[in-house]
Formats: structure tokens, sequence, C-alpha cells
């Protein structure tokens, strides 16, 4: 059966939407192909010339991964995860219906686990909002994903899921500053991606392959990932 590449990452640049906390992102060009050729690199008969960039960005701007230290001073940073957290068999839940700024309760994890036709059992369970559509680029999304309650995280918990993504910048309402989502996450020892796109493409797909494998960055509290998903056509 052929396979198909879903991207869902957001694209990297310069001052993406944030939340008030975080640094602007900056991504700009450094040196340029034709400024390069002062170099002088190559031959003769074969120049050379080559362009860079400088990127820096905070862990958690845009898709990214949480690590356990991010929640938690004595969890482990983003370097010390095992690898084989960041990809796997994985299904998408319809959330849809949720409302902006509502709560995911344990009843719609099993409402959508049924509509989805997979029963979870270790898969990463990533949530469709349809605010991306919706906000993006506004600031306005900031504020209006749902938020997956404590007992839906012992759901995931309680089905062998260690890792989840969201649509949105976070998988709580992050202007309550209560973070409820992400304190269960730290007690059971899971974690999750945060602000995937393009999930609806997911929706109704079943079973696939998720990966969003983050950097190696030495004691980092998270992570840009490049996620994407290997779907049956």
């Amino acid at each position: 059966m052929a396979k198909k590449i879903i991207d869902l990452s957001l694209e990297i640049k310069s001052n993406m939407v944030c939340q008030k906390d975080f640094q602007s992102s900056v991504y700009v060009q450094l040196v340029s192909h034709e400024q390069s050729k002062a170099e002088k690199c190559g031959t003769p008969d074969d120049p050379f010339t080559s362009t860079w960039n400088y990127l820096a960005i905070i862990e958690h701007i845009g898709t990214h991964v949480d690590a356990y230290f991010h929640m938690s001073p004595d969890g482990l940073p983003i370097d010390r995860m095992p690898l084989d957290l960041f990809f796997g068999k994985a299904v998408c839940f319809d959330m849809s219906h949720i409302p902006e700024r509502g709560k995911i309760t344990a009843q719609d994890m099993e409402r959508a686990q049924e509509k989805a036709g997979v029963k979870v059992d270790g898969h990463i369970v990533l949530f469709y909002y349809g605010i991306h559509e919706k906000y993006f680029p506004s600031e306005e999304i900031l504020r209006r994903n749902p938020e997956i309650s404590p007992e839906a995280v012992k759901w995931l918990k309680d089905h062998g899921s260690r890792m989840h993504g969201v649509e949105g910048p976070s998988t709580d309402v992050m202007d309550t500053k209560l973070f409820p989502s992400h304190r269960a996450c730290r007690d059971l020892g899971v974690s999750h991606f945060e602000w995937l796109v393009n999930l609806d493409k997911l929706v109704g797909k079943g079973e696939f392959a998720f990966y969003g494998v983050p950097l190696k960055l030495k004691n980092g509290s998270g992570s840009p990932v490049r996620a994407y998903a290997v779907v049956d056509e």
C-alpha cells in the first residue's frame, strides 16, 4: 500500500507568535551566496559559494516537545530522554467539538477512541481542535485552545500512552496560569508535543506512524521538532 507523509510542523521564522513571557524568535541570513564570493573558495574555473543563517529560539516556540525537566526540576532534560518516546504508532482524536477554552474529560477520550476505531495501547495520541486554521497567525490563538484535564492525562497513562500532542500552543489554557495538564504530566511521568498543525488530515486515518524527534540540547527543557506522520493513502 502506498504511503503519504503529512507535515505537522510550523515554519520557523523570525518573530513567530509566542506567549509574552518568551523572547521572540530570530532567524536571519548572515551571509549570502553573493557575499561569500569574497572568500574565493573552489577553483578559478569552478568557484564555490555558500550561504548561512542565524537562528535563536526558545525551545517552546512553534512545533516542539516538552522535556520532563520543563515540568519538574528532578525530571530528565531533553538530551537524556529515551529516543523511542518521540516516534511510534499513533492515532488522532477529533476534539473539534470541544468548546474553545473547554476541558477534555476521560469520557471525551472514550468517545474519541471509539470514533477513531483504534484502541489506544501505547499509542502517541494527537488532538485535533480546529483552532489553527481559525486563528493563526493572530495572537488570539494563544488563548483559544482547549485543555486536557488531569483525568484525561491519567486515561492516556492508563492506556500506555507516554506521549501525546496537541494543535495550538499548549495542553493547558495558558492565561489562567494553573497548568493542570502540565502538572498531571509531571506527576504521571508523561509528556507532550505542542503546536502541531495539519491534524485535520489525520482525522479518520486510524493508526499511523508519527515522528517528532528533538534536537540533542544539553540539559534542554524541550526542543523544536520536525513532526510528521506517515499514513496509508
